[in-house]
């Protein structure tokens, strides 16, 4: 690939990925306020951004280290929440043209929930790793500049604002989970049965492994019950 080529293709990603920043920006930031309560220095804070830039995960292992989980039952969780990554880095994969395993293994790094969704329906011929890594700059480095805006901000802010921002962790899994349950009966059950276990189970056993035993149990439950939507599954253009 020419170096004009490669620079057009990766701004071309990187103004599809610009729409992401009105929303990784302030979930960073509630990030970033999060981490700080939780006891995280800034640079502590911030490091957890940019070598592990995994949203929702950063956000639930905060919670859970705030709750005094331990790092086994962290890194679990963390592990469940995140396997759908590798499904949906083998599609994003799958839709890279030329491009080597090693880019394709750089590339994955920065694979997201909304990521996946742009570069999946994308038109196939701007699939290439320039236009991936350009988007991913532009999602990474929003995400990247919210943590470090709210690691700074929790000093100054007022403590009613940031009590308020502990509300994003919630806000962003109902964003991901709501899109998926439309006209999906049997799913919306297995969430709502999914969160009476860990209710149950919370009166039993420090919440931490509550959420890992009952996300196991309601999950190979909905292998044999729940039906996924076509959609979710690879795109074949």
């Amino acid at each position: 690939m020419s170096t004009s080529n490669f620079k057009a293709e990766f701004l071309g990603g990187a103004r599809a990925g610009v729409p992401v920043v009105l929303g990784f920006i302030p979930v960073g930031i509630a990030f970033g306020i999060m981490a700080r309560q939780a006891g995280f220095e800034i640079w502590q804070t911030c490091g957890f951004s940019v070598f592990v830039y995994a949203g929702a995960s950063q956000m639930m292992t905060v919670g859970m280290y705030a709750q005094g989980a331990s790092i086994i039952a962290m890194v679990l969780a963390t592990f469940l929440l995140n396997f759908r990554h590798l499904i949906m880095s083998t599609c994003v994969f799958e839709r890279i043209k030329e491009s080597s395993f090693k880019q394709k293994l750089i590339a994955g790094f920065g694979v997201t929930d909304e990521s996946f969704a742009l570069f999946t329906t994308e038109q196939e011929e701007r699939c290439t790793i320039a236009y991936f890594i350009g988007m991913n700059c532009v999602m990474y480095t929003s995400w990247n500049v919210g943590t470090f805006i709210g690691a700074i901000a929790s000093d100054f802010l007022p403590v009613i604002i940031t009590a308020s921002l502990g509300i994003a962790l919630y806000a962003m899994f109902i964003g991901l989970l709501v899109p998926n349950l439309t006209n999906n009966f049997r799913l919306g059950l297995l969430v709502i049965l999914t969160a009476i276990c860990n209710t149950v189970l919370s009166q039993l056993m420090p919440p931490s492994w509550a959420l890992i035993i009952s996300t196991l149990v309601c999950a190979f439950i909905g292998v044999f019950t729940v039906d996924l939507d076509s959609k979710e599954e690879c795109a074949d253009e």
